[in-house]
């Protein structure tokens, strides 16, 4: 077991792990760390706590020391300096005629580095733009290119079911999410009903994924070839939410189904939930692969 305390450099995003270095740390301090990047400012997310040692990416960098005053100050005067260069940015792409979107723009605390995140359809040159901007702020520049889905956390708004998006509000990371998800779930597949502002599946679909896995194991899906009091039988009907079933019998195939409640009936011959293939190339777009 290793002692660690986990640090946030984003209102909502990744958790990551450093060594206590047998100090005590409350949730909502600032600390300053040493990372990949250079020396960060974060938010203490998770006071000092015992996890299992493959939880740990080794060697685990220490906190340095907690924020001062004037460390919190730079982190504010970042913000604003972010808001000033994304509009330069803004200018310069359309200067350029670049065809790309400005997402975000991030300071190092040292303001060593700056970071522009953008969205694009494809590939873009934007080596004349990093000189234009390097020219400009007079440090290190980094153009990095993210995803819709990373682009709806960064930006925010709000759902289809009127609350803020679940990636700005709350998610530190992604959930990866499947077609199959939303099939097990008994989900219309109309892309609009199942994608997100971003575009992609929606991440809401992991949420109920293992109830809906769990009652699919002990549920008899359309198809399958079930055991009752009254006959063999294929079910052509289940509801995996309320449990009930409609069993076509073969005594008499023509009949109307009859009902029964899933401990009512044993199944001889599960029935697979599949993808077709019209349906996987139909929302291969809106799929987090």
């Amino acid at each position: 077991m290793t002692e660690v305390v986990g640090v946030r450099f984003k209102e909502v995003g990744k958790v990551y792990y450093f060594a206590p270095n047998d100090k005590k740390y409350s949730i909502g301090d600032y600390v300053i760390v040493e990372t990949a990047r250079g020396t960060e400012c974060g938010v203490v997310a998770s006071a000092n706590e015992m996890v299992e040692d493959e939880s740990v990416v080794s060697p685990l960098k220490p906190i340095l020391r907690m924020a001062s005053e004037a460390d919190k100050k730079r982190l504010a005067e970042n913000k604003e300096k972010e808001k000033k260069a994304f509009t330069i940015c803004e200018e310069k792409i359309a200067k350029h005629g670049i065809d790309m979107h400005l997402t975000s723009v991030e300071y190092s605390f040292d303001r060593s580095k700056i970071l522009f995140y953008f969205t694009a359809d494809g590939r873009v040159d934007f080596r004349e733009l990093v000189k234009d901007l390097a020219s400009v702020f007079k440090t290190r520049i980094e153009l990095r290119q993210i995803g819709v889905r990373d682009e709806a956390k960064m930006i925010g708004g709000l759902g289809i079911c009127g609350r803020p998006f679940c990636c700005h509000s709350y998610m530190g990371e992604f959930q990866p999410v499947s077609i199959k998800m939303a099939k097990e779930q008994g989900l219309s597949l109309n892309p609009t009903k199942i994608s997100g502002t971003c575009g992609r599946l929606m991440c809401c679909l992991k949420y109920e994924q293992n109830s809906y896995e769990h009652l699919a194991k002990i549920t008899p899906r359309s198809g399958a070839l079930v055991d009752t009091k009254e006959g063999r039988g294929i079910v052509v009907e289940s509801n995996l939410i309320s449990g009930v079933i409609k069993v076509r019998l073969d005594r008499n195939p023509d009949a109307a189904p009859a009902v029964f409640d899933r401990k009512q009936v044993k199944i001889l011959r599960e029935a697979k939930t599949s993808i077709t293939k019209e349906e996987r190339e139909a929302l291969k777009a809106i799929e987090e692969n």
